[in-house]
């Protein structure tokens, strides 16, 4: 199954999963929000609404800001 991380430039938090999933030989496609404005709606609909990040898709799993996480 596939991994998506979304993320949005200047957030510390999705620098150190997105690390932590390097580290640990993940594969994983990244969504940077700042890049792609366009996956916002669909980041809402994965958050029930809210604008935070880092927000981690695992197959069926949905992890929003597992270790903390910054609004936008």
């Amino acid at each position: 199954m596939a991994t998506t991380l979304y993320t949005r430039q200047g957030c510390a938090h999705c620098d150190e999963l997105r690390r932590a999933l390097h580290e640990a030989g993940r594969r994983f496609v990244e969504i940077d929000l700042t890049e792609h404005p366009e996956a916002v709606p669909e980041l809402l609909k994965l958050t029930r609404g809210r604008r935070i990040v880092p927000v981690l898709v695992d197959g069926a799993r949905i992890a929003i800001a597992p270790d903390g996480g910054a609004e936008f």
